[in-house]
């Protein structure tokens, strides 16, 4: 766990003026898009109103692992560089199993953010909370579902009145009224015969 806090310090200590004067977007990491596009195309395949394939969630398992041993080769090699790099590399953690995966994730996105990709501040109030969630802890902003047999669709452990609508506005998140409704839908979904 010490490298995940290193990580966090380190993109603190970076400041905005050092972020923001390194590579043009021009020179953005195409084998990370091709592995960004790679891991959105295998979840756009994945039909929740349909029977779970195991064989297909375990090829996404097993290549979501992939692409984060080359993902975190390219950073330790310094090829992840802009802003769009970032972003990428942060939804690729983001599928990761593990704390580390989800810490690192948000050190990604907020790197972007910090590069001017401002869509990707949703990316990192959702890596948090999925960091605290994997912690033990509730997730702040709303933007984890969950399904288990005994409660059926659910958003909780979520602490919900930490984070102000405003703040999640601001970040992209979906107000707590929109989230409810999403619930709302997702829990009439899977009471369907």
């Amino acid at each position: 766990m010490r490298i995940a806090w290193w990580i966090v310090v380190a993109s603190m200590a970076l400041g905005p003026a050092q972020l923001s004067a390194q590579a043009p977007a021009s020179q953005d990491n195409r084998e990370l898009t091709a592995m960004f596009d790679a891991d959105q195309a295998i979840r756009a395949t994945i039909d929740p109103a349909k029977p779970i394939d195991m064989m297909a969630i375990r090829r996404m398992i097993a290549e979501d692992a992939a692409r984060r041993v080359e993902a975190r080769t390219m950073l330790a090699q310094g090829r992840i560089i802009t802003a769009e790099d970032y972003y990428h590399a942060a939804f690729i953690f983001q599928h990761g199993s593990d704390a580390a995966d989800y810490l690192l994730a948000h050190s990604l996105a907020i790197a972007a953010v910090a590069r001017g990709k401002a869509e990707s501040s949703w990316i990192a109030a959702a890596t948090l909370d999925r960091y605290l969630m994997k912690i033990g802890q509730p997730q702040i902003y709303g933007t984890q579902y969950s399904q288990s047999k005994e409660t059926g669709p659910t958003m909780d452990p979520y602490d919900r009145t930490l984070i102000p609508d405003s703040l999640r506005q601001a970040l992209g998140v979906p107000v707590q009224s929109e989230q409810v409704r999403k619930l709302d839908r997702m829990k009439a979904a899977s009471t369907k015969p």
